[in-house]
C-alpha cells in the first residue's frame, strides 16, 4: 500500500500502481471524467501513470492552469501530425504550450502556409481528435532516437537528442504519430472538440538569427465549441480596447520615429491624466509620511556597479555617456534605488529618525530590443512611482503592511477589484543569479509571507520570480477581459543597504544596517495607464477623466451662455470645454461619445432662458436628457466621484 496526500491535506491509502485517474474515481465519478492531467510530488504525470511510492498528488481539470497546459501541449502533437500528413516531408522541431494555446515550429521546405490553408489544417486536427487516440509515453535509447530522426533527415530533432542524456529520452505516441516529448498529456485526443489556427509567423531555430528561419504555426483548442466562440469574441473586444488604438482616438499619447522607438510623447490630455494620477498618489503618500525627492536621469557607472544593476542590466543598457574627462563615464538611470540610497547616505541617522520614506516619480531607461517594444506596456523610457523605505528590522512588518494598505487604496480608487498577490521567491535550484546571503534572503522572504498572511491577502507562491536583490510581493490584477497583469510591487531588500554601507545608530549606540523596502503601486506610469485604458475601454473613473464634461451649444447664438456655464463649472472645479462649432448637435454628440466624455451639457434657447443645462450621459443613447442647474450638476458629479475616490486613511 502507498499513501497519497491530496491538496486538502487528507491522506488516502491505495495499492501500489494506482493511477491518478483511479484516485480521482475514488473521490467521485464526475471528477474522474474531468481530470485531464496531474502532478505527483511536483512532477507532471499522465492520468494513467502508475504511482508506486508515497507522495503528494494534485489533479488538474480544464479549469486549472496546469490542465490547460497539458491540453494545449497535447494539441500541439495533433497539430504536428496534421501538418505532417498535409505537407509530406516537412521537418518538425518543437511545439510547446503557451499562455493561450500553443505553437509548432516547422521547416516547411518549399511550402508556404497562408491563412487560406488554415481551414484544412483545422479540419484535419479535429478529424484526428475524433479518433479518441490515447497518448502513450515510452522510453527510447539515445541511439534509437538518433537513428529514427536521422532516417527522417530531421537535423532539428537530432540536435535536440544530441544534447540529452541517454536514459532520459522519451517519446509520446498517438494514432500513427510519434514525437520526442518529456510528457504531460491529456488522456486522449477525443477531449479536443474545437480548434483554430490563429496565425503563422517566422521564427529562427532556437531563437538565433544565424539559424534557419522556420514557420511558427500558432493554434488554440478547447474542450467545447462554445469556449472557442467566446474566446474569439474576447479577442475582438481586446482589439477594440487596445490601448494603442484608444490612446490615438483619445489624443493621449503618440510615438515619433524621429524621437525614437519606445519613447512615448504625452499629449496635453495624456499629460493631464498622468498628472492627476501623480497628484492622487502624492496626496496619499504625504498622509502616509513620505517625503518627495528628485534625482538625476543619469549616474556615474560606479553607482550602478556598486548597486549590482550594471552587472544585471549592463548588456541591455544604452551605450555609456562619455565626458571630455578621461575615464569619466555616465549611464542613463536604469533604476531609482541607487540614487535613493545615496540620499539616505547624506547624513548619519539614529533609530529614532527611522523610518525614512523617500518617494519619487523617477524616469528610468532600459534598452529593449525593437521587436519587444509594444505601445506603452514595453518602452525604453518609463516613469516609476518609486519609493524606498529605510527602517529598522523591528519596523519592517508594520511598514510592509502599510504599503499593502496603500496599494489596496490605489486599486480600489481605480476599479481594480479582482486581484491576487503573488509571493515571488528565489529559484529553488539556481541561486547564482541572486545577490546577498542566504540568511538575509530567508529573513526577507519570511517577512513578506507573514505580512501578506496577516493582511488576509489571496496569495500564490512563485519560485524563481524574485528580483535579483530580494523577494517581492507582486499584485496580479485581472482586467475586464479576464487577462492577468502584474500591477504594483513591494520588495524587501537586505542587500543594497550592505552594498551602499547604509547605517543607523541603534539604542545600544552601535551602528546597524537598515532594511530597505522598494515599492511602486502603479509599477510604471506608462504600463499602468495602458492597462487602465484597456480595462476601462477609455471610460476612466470620473475623477480621473481629462475632460469630465463638454458643453454643446445648439447654435452660435448661445455661445455667451455656454461660456457662462463653463465659468460656473470651473468654479466647482469641474473640467469642461465648449464645442460651439457650426455643426449639427447630432454630430457634436457623436464626436463626444467617441471621446468618451462622461457628460454632454446641451445649451440652447430654453436652457438660457431658465438658467439650466440639459445633461446627457455618455452611452445613454435613447434615454431622455436631464434638465438641471449647474449647481445641481456639480452635486451629481461630486456624488459620482465619491463612489470611487475615497480618502486615504492612515
Amino acid at each position: 500500500m502507498i499513501n497519497i496526500t491530496l491538496p486538502d491535506g487528507s491522506v488516502k491509502q491505495f495499492d501500489s500502481g494506482v493511477t491518478p485517474h483511479d484516485v480521482a474515481m475514488s473521490i467521485s465519478e464526475g471528477l474522474a471524467r474531468n481530470v485531464i492531467s496531474a502532478s505527483f510530488n511536483g512532477t507532471t504525470v499522465e492520468t494513467k501513470t502508475p504511482l508506486t511510492t508515497d507522495g503528494a498528488l494534485v489533479l488538474f481539470t480544464w479549469n486549472d492552469k496546469e490542465g490547460k497546459k497539458a491540453f494545449w501541449h497535447s494539441s500541439s502533437h495533433v497539430l504536428a501530425q496534421a501538418l505532417q500528413e498535409l505537407y509530406p516531408g516537412v521537418k518538425l522541431t518543437i511545439g510547446p504550450a503557451i499562455e493561450n494555446g500553443f505553437y509548432y515550429d516547422v521547416d516547411f521546405g518549399d511550402n508556404v502556409i497562408t491563412d487560406k490553408d488554415f481551414k484544412a489544417i483545422e479540419d484535419r486536427v479535429l478529424e484526428i481528435a475524433r479518433g479518441k487516440y490515447e497518448f502513450t509515453m515510452r522510453s527510447a535509447s539515445k541511439a534509437e532516437a538518433l537513428a529514427m530522426y536521422k532516417a527522417e533527415n530531421n537535423p532539428y530533432k537530432v540536435e535536440l537528442i544530441e544534447n540529452l542524456e541517454d536514459g532520459t529520452i522519451t517519446f509520446c505516441d498517438h494514432a500513427t504519430f510519434t514525437d520526442l516529448c518529456r510528457g504531460g498529456h491529456i488522456p486522449n485526443t477525443g477531449i479536443i472538440k474545437a480548434m483554430k489556427v490563429m496565425s503563422v509567423a517566422g521564427a529562427y531555430w532556437r531563437g538565433d538569427e544565424k539559424n534557419k528561419q522556420l514557420t511558427r504555426v500558432y493554434g488554440i483548442t478547447f474542450p467545447k465549441q462554445k469556449d472557442l466562440t467566446e474566446y474569439l469574441e474576447l479577442l475582438e473586444e481586446a482589439k477594440r480596447r487596445d490601448h494603442r488604438k484608444l490612446g490615438k482616438e483619445l489624443d493621449l499619447f503618440a510615438f515619433s520615429q524621429k524621437v525614437g522607438q519606445g519613447l512615448p510623447l504625452w499629449l496635453p490630455k495624456g499629460a493631464a491624466l498622468r498628472d492627476r494620477l501623480e497628484q492622487f498618489l502624492k496626496k496619499a503618500q504625504k498622509k502616509a509620511g513620505y517625503e518627495q525627492v528628485v534625482t538625476p536621469h543619469i549616474g556615474q557607472k560606479e553607482l550602478y556597479v556598486t548597486s549590482g544593476h550594471y552587472a544585471k542590466y549592463g548588456a541591455d543598457s544604452f551605450q555609456p555617456i562619455h565626458t571630455p574627462n578621461e575615464g569619466e563615464e555616465f549611464l542613463l538611470k536604469p533604476m531609482n534605488c541607487p540614487h535613493h540610497c545615496e540620499i539616505y547616505n547624506t547624513k548619519p541617522w539614529s533609530y529614532k529618525d527611522l523610518p525614512k520614506r523617500y518617494a519619487e516619480f523617477g524616469t528610468v531607461y532600459r534598452y529593449e530590443q525593437s521587436g519587444e517594444l509594444h505601445g506603452l506596456t514595453r518602452v525604453r523610457g518609463f516613469t516609476q512611482d518609486d519609493a524606498h523605505i529605510f527602517c529598522t528590522p523591528d519596523q519592517l512588518d508594520e511598514e510592509f503592511k502599510k504599503v499593502i494598505d496603500l496599494v489596496l487604496y490605489v486599486f480600489g480608487s481605480l476599479g481594480f477589484d479582482n486581484f491576487s498577490a503573488q509571493v515571488s521567491l528565489r529559484d529553488k535550484e539556481n541561486r547564482d543569479k541572486y545577490i546577498g546571503s542566504d540568511e538575509n534572503w530567508e529573513k526577507a522572504e519570511n517577512a513578506i509571507i507573514n505580512a501578506a498572511r496577516d493582511k488576509g491577502l489571496n496569495t500564490v507562491v512563485e519560485y524563481g520570480e524574485a528580483a535579483f536583490y530580494g523577494p517581492k510581493l507582486d499584485f496580479m490584477v485581472k482586467d475586464a477581459l479576464g487577462r492577468q497583469w502584474q500591477l504594483g510591487t513591494i520588495q524587501v531588500d537586505y542587500n543594497l543597504p550592505e552594498r551602499f554601507d547604509l547605517t543607523y545608530k541603534g539604542s545600544d549606540n552601535e551602528l546597524h544596517r537598515p532594511v530597505m523596502i522598494h515599492r511602486a503601486p502603479f509599477g510604471s506610469m506608462e504600463r499602468f495607464i495602458a492597462i487602465l485604458l484597456e480595462n476601462t475601454a477609455g471610460n476612466f473613473p470620473l475623477w480621473l477623466m481629462p475632460e469630465q464634461a463638454i458643453i454643446l451649444s445648439l447654435s452660435e447664438k448661445y455661445e455667451n451662455y455656454a461660456k457662462k456655464v463653463l465659468q460656473l463649472l470651473e468654479n466647482h472645479e469641474i473640467r469642461a470645454t465648449i464645442d460651439n462649432r457650426n455643426e449639427t448637435i447630432g454630430k457634436k454628440i457623436r464626436e463626444a461619445e467617441v471621446q468618451k466624455t462622461p457628460f454632454m451639457l446641451i445649451v440652447g434657447e430654453e436652457e438660457e432662458k431658465n438658467g439650466t443645462i440639459s445633461v446627457r450621459r455618455h452611452g445613454d443613447a435613447g434615454k431622455s436628457n436631464q434638465n438641471m442647474t449647474v449647481e445641481e450638476f456639480a452635486v451629481l458629479v461630486q456624488e459620482e466621484i465619491d463612489k470611487t475616490l475615497k480618502t486615504f486613511q492612515v
